[in-house]
C-alpha cells in the first residue's frame, strides 16, 4: 500500500509535532508539512487536514506552561491558540499559493444527522474549489459530554465524513509495535494490519508524555472508525523529512492498516442497512431513468411528498406505480420538499427563500434497490 494511488486523504497532525516543549510553534516542521501537501495537490489529490496545538499555543501565550488546565481554562485557552494556529497554517499553504479554510468541528456534529450532512457539505464545496480545510475540535465549547478528547478520533470521523480513501495519522512514532518500543527493546513495528482482532489492540501502550493527549490507543481507535468506512489508514513518524511522500514508497516506515471495501462502497450499505426511513417520494419515469444511469433525483422529477422527515433523514424512493426504487438521504426537510417538487433546481431560491443544494437527494447518499 502507498499514498501515490490515494484520490481524497486527511491528515491528522499532532500538537507533539507542532508545539516544542517550551510552547513555542515549530514553524520549520510546519513548512516541511505545507510543503509535501502542496506536493500531493500538484498531482490531483485532495487535502483535509486534522490539526492538534491550539490548546497548547495558547497555554504558552498565557503563561500557564505545563499545570493541569480546569475546562474553562482549557477553553480559554483554546480561543488564544486557535487563531494563532489556523494564521500559521494559512501562512504556511498561502506559501504555496494554496488557500486554508477553517473548520471547528465537535463529536455533535459528526453524528447528528443534520450537521454532519452540513459539515460533509461544506467540506465538498472547499474541496471542489481547490482549498484545503483545516479542522480541529472546538475546543472553545465543547464540553466533556460532546468532546472527542483526542484528534485522532476526530480525523477518523472527518475521513468517513468526507469518503476518504486514505487517513494518515502523523505522530512522534512511525507504526504500531508488537510492544512499547520505549519499554521494550525487542518490539517490532507491523507493516500492515489487515483486520483490528483483540490481539492487535492488545499491543497499545500509555500516551507518552507532553503535549498529547492521545497515543496508540486512541489510534486504534481512530483505525476501527476509519477502516470500517472504508478508509485506509496509515501511522507514521511526522519528524521525517517528508512525512507524507515518505508513503509514496512501498516499503515506508510506518503502519498501514487495511479497509475491507472502498469508501463509497461502505457509506452506501451504511444507507442501506438503515430499516426504518422516515418519508418517502414518488418520481416519474424521467427521473427513474436518471436514477438508474447513476445520476441524483432532482427535485424535478419528484411528483409527490410523503411523511414529516427531516434534512439527513433516510427515505424511499419509489415510482409513479409506489414501487421502492432505493433509499437516500434527504436534503431537505419534508415541507420544503414539497414546496420544491416538480420545480427545476434553478427556482429553489426563489421558492424557498434560501440557496439550497440543486439535488433532493445526492447520488452518493443513495442506494438503488
Amino acid at each position: 500500500m502507498t499514498l501515490r494511488d490515494a484520490k481524497r486523504i486527511v491528515v491528522k497532525v499532532g500538537s507533539a509535532l507542532l508545539v516544542g516543549r517550551d510552547g513555542a510553534l515549530d514553524v520549520s516542521r510546519l513548512d516541511a508539512l505545507a510543503t509535501d501537501i502542496a506536493a500531493c495537490r500538484a498531482r490531483g489529490q485532495q487535502l483535509i487536514v486534522v490539526t492538534s496545538g491550539a490548546v497548547a499555543l495558547g497555554r504558552a501565550a498565557l503563561g500557564w506552561g505545563m499545570r493541569p488546565l480546569k475546562l474553562g481554562e482549557k477553553q480559554a485557552a483554546a480561543a488564544v491558540g486557535q487563531i494563532r494556529l489556523a494564521d500559521a497554517w494559512a501562512r504556511a499553504l498561502g506559501a504555496h499559493s494554496h488557500v486554508a479554510a477553517q473548520m471547528l468541528l465537535t463529536l455533535e456534529d459528526t453524528e447528528a444527522r443534520r450537521r454532519h450532512l452540513n459539515a460533509r457539505q461544506t467540506l465538498e464545496a472547499l474541496l471542489s474549489n481547490g482549498a484545503v480545510p483545516i479542522i480541529n475540535e472546538n475546543d472553545t465549547v465543547a464540553t466533556t459530554e460532546i468532546k472527542f478528547g483526542d484528534n485522532d478520533r476526530l480525523a477518523a470521523r472527518v475521513a468517513q465524513m468526507a469518503s476518504a480513501d486514505v487517513l494518515i495519522l502523523l505522530s512522534d512514532i512511525d507504526g504500531l509495535y508488537t510492544a512499547d518500543p520505549r519499554k521494550d527493546l525487542t518490539a517490532m513495528r507491523i507493516p500492515v494490519v489487515e483486520q483490528l482482532t483483540a490481539q492487535v489492540e492488545a499491543m497499545a501502550g500509555e500516551p507518552p508524555p507532553g503535549w498529547s493527549s492521545g497515543g496508540m490507543v486512541t489510534k486504534l481507535a481512530a483505525a476501527r472508525i476509519a477502516t470500517a468506512a472504508g478508509c485506509r489508514m496509515a501511522i507514521a513518524h511526522g519528524h521525517a523529512a517528508q512525512p507524507l511522500l515518505q508513503l509514496d514508497a512501498a516499503d515506508a516506515a510506518c503502519t498501514w492498516f487495511r479497509a475491507a471495501e472502498a469508501p463509497g462502497t461502505a457509506r452506501k450499505r451504511w444507507i442501506a442497512s438503515h430499516v426504518s426511513p422516515a418519508g418517502s417520494v414518488r418520481v416519474d419515469d424521467g427521473a427513474k431513468r436518471a436514477l438508474g444511469d447513476g445520476k441524483s433525483l432532482l427535485p424535478a422529477g419528484v411528483t409527490a411528498v410523503e411523511g414529516n422527515f427531516t434534512r439527513g433523514d433516510l427515505i424511499t424512493v419509489r415510482d409513479a406505480s409506489g414501487h421502492e426504487l432505493g433509499r437516500g438521504l434527504s436534503a431537505y426537510d419534508a415541507d420544503d420538499a414539497r414546496r420544491i417538487a416538480g420545480h427545476r433546481s434553478a427556482e429553489i431560491a426563489r421558492l424557498l427563500g434560501y440557496e439550497g443544494p440543486d439535488e433532493l437527494v445526492h447520488r452518493d447518499d443513495l442506494v438503488l434497490g
